[in-house]
């Protein structure tokens, strides 16, 4: 038997941490006149865009971030946010991207509990600032000017702006690779069922690994025209900052989703790419036709989110759009599953088609595994179309764990896979199909809503004797929430007065959509019968 251990080992010569990091800088190397960023008047090359890079993440070290300092962002898919995620994890530091529709309760126990130095802020959030600062009196704020957004001169709540920050990096050769392929290099903010948000971990490895199989499962060419129409701050925009960059692509920003913005640019820029919630893909798809009009070239679009509706799946076709459905969750770095398509699938009717489409389908090539299990025996079901389980994942595409919440990472992680809480079938074809979730997430427009969260905020009104939030199917966002409440006696309070305290009470997109008074079905051990009232509000909901 050959000894293939003795004097056969790591060296510098034949191991490397795996970094998204080292897609930028080859591609700097090979493509460095290549456009990489397209933003209003903003044209700039993969050698301009490395330059930044190396400018942001010396000045953050001058300041003094190193290895897992976390830096914060609260940006729009804005060229500063595509810097940042080369940046900050260039630096040493682990970026923080802040769901910029949270409130600012929210915004803080997110900096608060990741333990942020450093905030980049852009000027269109600036009213945010005073209450953090008071809460957080040593962070380090950023101001970010962005040219398509409010040009706002340096707050007093803020220590300097992002150009004067770039221009104060001296040795632009302070910057590291990590090393070590499991160091942090994001942290990331999800609801999941508790009031408080949980920070998912994502490492060096599965971010590189992730951005690879971006490219694979998408059969994506060299220099891609990517349009931001994914929110960055989620799973890092699916990894997609830094799959652009190892295909030498081009990042098409925007501020803000508008779909006649969105045809514009896919004309003028020739996209070829973009990934979105179906509310998204809805807008775009039910846009006017003069504004629709004049694509004549290939685009490629992921879906994912809650099951996108077959209707909006037939509806993008018929547009000319190549739709790929996808399905993950943050703790998996975005999409970690693809409806793989068939050739025989052509033969299909269109409506036929879009059914089989909206599965979520089987694990990416780079993802280890992914399974639909009995969660309390890990028997695999039966592939009938009937048998439910829950769908699991393993891999190098699995977070580190949750920060600081040991017990949530361990019950996550229980028989070597990572539990997902969606409840689910396999197909005669071996496809998963989401059936309902074990847990009560509500996925409304690309976002995750806690129905935990939700209630707590009603049970806080004085009107409030029970309260149930359920999800029920909406065309547009995928998924809303409708509240249940059951007043005590005595007490008025009308659906109109409901809405605005929701409103002054969290984000916007977390207010219920109906509110139904009624007393609540229960169990005989006292636990609220959601199942009778998702019923309920999708009866309520269809009479209108």
């Amino acid at each position: 038997m050959a000894d293939f251990d003795t004097g056969l080992h790591r060296r510098e010569a034949n191991f490397a941490a795996l970094t998204p990091i080292d897609y930028l800088v080859r591609t700097s190397e090979v493509y460095p006149h290549k456009l990489a960023i397209v933003h209003g008047n903003i044209r700039r090359t993969w050698g301009e865009t490395y330059d930044r890079c190396r400018r942001l993440a010396v000045a953050l070290r001058q300041y003094g971030v190193k290895r897992n300092t976390t830096v914060a962002v609260m940006l729009p898919n804005t060229p500063e946010m595509v810097e940042a995620h080369f940046g900050v994890p260039m630096s040493g530091g682990v970026l923080c991207s802040l769901n910029i529709r949270l409130d600012t309760e929210a915004l803080i126990f997110c900096l608060q509990h990741g333990e942020a130095k450093v905030l980049l802020i852009d000027s269109e959030f600036l009213h945010h600032l005073p209450a953090i600062r008071e809460a957080m009196p040593a962070l380090y704020v950023i101001q970010v000017n962005d040219v398509l957004g409010p040009i706002v001169p340096p707050s007093k709540h803020s220590d300097t702006d992002y150009e004067s920050l770039l221009q104060s990096a001296r040795n632009l050769y302070d910057w590291q690779m990590p090393d070590d392929e499991w160091d942090a290099i994001a942290l990331n903010y999800t609801s999941g069922t508790t009031g408080d948000p949980k920070g998912v971990v994502y490492h060096h490895r599965g971010a590189a690994i992730n951005a690879v199989s971006n490219i694979i499962e998408w059969n994506m060419e060299r220099h891609p025209v990517y349009l931001w129409t994914l929110p960055m701050f989620h799973c890092n925009g699916w990894c997609f900052p830094w799959t652009v960059a190892a295909r030498a692509g081009v990042n098409v920003c925007l501020r803000k989703f508008d779909p006649k913005v969105c045809f514009d640019l896919i004309r003028q820029e020739k996209v070829t790419h973009y990934c979105a919630a179906p509310i998204v893909h809805s807008g775009l798809a039910n846009a006017p036709d003069e504004v629709k009009a004049g694509v004549n070239h290939v685009v490629k679009g992921q879906i994912a989110g809650a099951a996108p509706p077959e209707a909006v799946l037939a509806s993008m076709e018929e547009l000319g759009f190549e739709i790929t459905h996808v399905y993950g969750l943050t703790e998996v770095y975005g999409p970690s599953a693809v409806c793989v398509e068939h050739e025989d699938w052509k033969t299909l009717s269109l409506q036929e088609r879009a059914a089989k489409k909206a599965r979520q389908g089987v694990r990416n090539m780079l993802q280890a595994g992914m399974m639909v299990m009995n969660p309390n025996t890990m028997d695999i079901v039966e592939n009938d179309g009937q048998d439910m389980g829950e769908i699991m994942f393993r891999g190098n595409i699995v977070m580190k764990g949750y920060l600081k919440n040991p017990e949530a990472t361990d019950a996550a992680f229980a028989g070597g896979w990572f539990h997902t809480g969606d409840l689910a079938v396999l197909d005669a074809d071996s496809y998963a199909q989401i059936r309902d979730r074990s847990k009560d997430i509500i996925i409304s427009g690309g976002e995750n809503i806690s129905s935990i969260e939700l209630e707590d905020v009603l049970y806080k009104h004085t009107s409030v004797l029970a309260c149930a939030i359920v999800a029920v199917p909406d065309e547009k966002w995928g998924e809303v929430p409708v509240a249940f409440i059951e007043l005590k006696p005595g007490a008025r309070w009308t659906e109109e007065e409901v809405v605005e305290y929701c409103r002054a009470n969290m984000a916007r997109f977390k207010v219920p959509k109906r509110v139904i008074f009624q007393e609540l079905p229960k169990t005989a051990t006292s636990k609220v019968q959601k199942y009778e009232l998702r019923k309920k509000a999708k009866e309520a909901v269809a009479q209108g």
